[in-house]
């Protein structure tokens, strides 16, 4: 079976969700204080994009769409903290470029060994021995592994070239890369051979560089005609541009200098994801297939009109081998001073920006569905809620401890919110009832809260249905709403 080559994939990555941690005391005999023992989950294993020089197509993930990294284990009594999920790592072809949905540009994956993060695995939740304070010397719950991260990528290959060949279908360009380099691509005499990319490495003295071609670009190839478009970004990274023209052609309606205009208005409507402008790069022309006489007769015609342009222009037979030498070099030599403007590859750099003092991490604004109501966004609330057990009250208590600490509550007695308004972190709705301090310190039993008591309290989602009940709901409805508040919630 013939091999495919592949340049794009659309790929969904998932990193492994993070282990719970223990809710454990210890307990052995003539120690009855052995206090909380519980450990860590393990974090979730990340998926990783690695360049391998070895592989040259996406193929795979055109197969194997779907990544998923290890999760990780939960935490163990006897503060034995849980194993962290394995990291998947997905081999790549040196010039993977990383897209996200919408087009824009992640990563750039040049260079053997060079890594991307896809992916974050979620973090393991704290075990109850890491949560224990002097207000909770042996806490009953334990908090929550993260899930991991999930999306959808979009691979696309740019093949590292510093040379690229333009031209007609049955120009020559595969013929030209089989006499400069070790390529052996497919040659035949009939339109659109070559339906891949082909690279080819050449050697001008001490100079050695790399040479792609486009297949199949013809004029409209910008409305979808033809091969060319799909392999554009083929030649985004490319030094020089070379138009390869047949000066042998019997098709009626074209010569060099149209065939190299219509290209070169098809390059005009190709925008680069990795930025630049395809029209500043150098250009040179190849006059081909010189050893037919008549190609020779057009070729001395058409050379003062490219020459005039500003074109350096080589005259060449890939079967007689004439003029390769000359062009070799001439292309070496374009290659080595493009290389020497380009600036030298600086190191990262980690630039650390302090936060503002009064920044703390989060925003309240008013809820625009519901008068009254209030939402909470920010990186630590939404993973304090992600993280917290609902199940257990002492946790939903240890989560308003945290919220009130960071300062969540004063930002909503600033805004006017009132006891028993709704309240939405990450999803999450809740009644916000102002925190006493000191409450912690007074805690009664393991997986309890003082401040929580389910037996007599209306929930928020029944709080909504009754405001619902009575603006449009049925009369019989609306009172059965009204009675279940009055009953439940004296202040409304």
């Amino acid at each position: 079976m013939a091999s495919r080559f592949v340049d794009r994939a659309v790929i969904h990555v998932a990193a492994g969700d993070g282990g719970n941690g223990c809710a454990s005391v210890h307990r052995e005999k003539f120690k009855p204080l052995g206090g909380p023992d519980g450990g860590n989950g393990g974090h979730g294993g990340d998926v990783v994009l690695v360049v391998d020089p070895g592989v040259h197509t996406l193929l795979d993930f055109h197969f194997r769409p779907h990544a998923r990294g290890g999760n990780g284990k939960q935490g163990q009594g006897g503060h034995r903290s849980g194993a962290a999920g394995e990291t998947l790592e997905l081999r790549v072809p040196d010039g993977t470029v990383v897209l996200d949905e919408d087009g824009e540009v992640l990563a750039d994956l040049t260079g053997a060994g060079t890594r991307f993060v896809a992916a974050r695995g979620g973090r393991g939740g704290l075990g109850n021995a890491a949560l224990a304070s002097r207000a909770r010397k042996a806490p009953g719950f334990a908090l929550l592994g993260e899930p991991g991260e999930e999306r959808d990528l979009v691979l696309e290959l740019r093949s590292v070239a510093d040379v690229g060949l333009l031209g007609f279908p049955s120009a020559g360009k595969s013929s030209l890369i089989s006499v400069l380099s070790a390529a052996k691509p497919k040659i035949a005499d009939y339109p659109f051979t070559t339906l891949v990319p082909n690279l080819g490495v050449v050697t001008a003295g001490d100079v050695v560089f790399t040479m792609a071609d486009v297949p199949g670009l013809i004029p409209g190839a910008s409305q979808g005609k033809g091969l060319g478009l799909d392999f554009l970004r083929h030649i985004e990274r490319c030094a020089v541009l070379v138009h390869v023209v047949d000066c042998a052609t019997y098709e009626p309606g074209r010569d060099p200098v149209s065939d190299v205009d219509a290209l070169e208005e098809e390059l005009s409507r190709y925008t680069p994801a990795l930025g630049g402008d395809l029209a500043s790069r150098p250009r040179v022309v190849v006059l081909n297939k010189l050893d037919v006489p008549d190609a020779a007769e057009l070729a001395e015609l058409v050379r003062p009109e490219f020459e005039a342009r500003g074109l350096r222009v080589f005259e060449i037979s890939t079967v007689a081998h004439k003029g390769l030498r000359e062009l070799t070099y001439a292309l070496g030599e374009i290659v080595e001073s493009y290389r020497a403007s380009q600036p030298p590859p600086t190191p990262t750099k980690v630039v650390v920006t302090p936060k503002a003092v009064d920044d703390g991490g989060f925003t309240v604004e008013p809820d625009p569905e519901e008068d009254g109501a209030f939402v909470v966004r920010g990186a630590k609330p939404e993973r304090w809620i992600r993280q917290t057990n609902f199940a257990n009250d002492e946790a939903v208590g240890y989560l308003a401890d945290r919220l009130n600490r960071l300062g969540v509550e004063d930002q909503l007695a600033k805004l006017g919110a009132q006891p028993g308004c709704s309240v939405t972190i990450a999803g999450v709705t809740f009644e916000w009832e102002p925190s006493t301090p000191g409450v912690a310190s007074k805690l009664t039993g393991r997986g309890t809260d003082p401040r929580l008591d389910r037996s007599d309290r209306i929930t928020a989602a029944e709080r909504k249905e009754a405001r619902r009940l009575r603006r449009g709901g049925a009369p019989e409805d609306a009172e059965a709403a009204d009675g279940r508040v009055a009953v439940e919630d004296p202040d409304e």
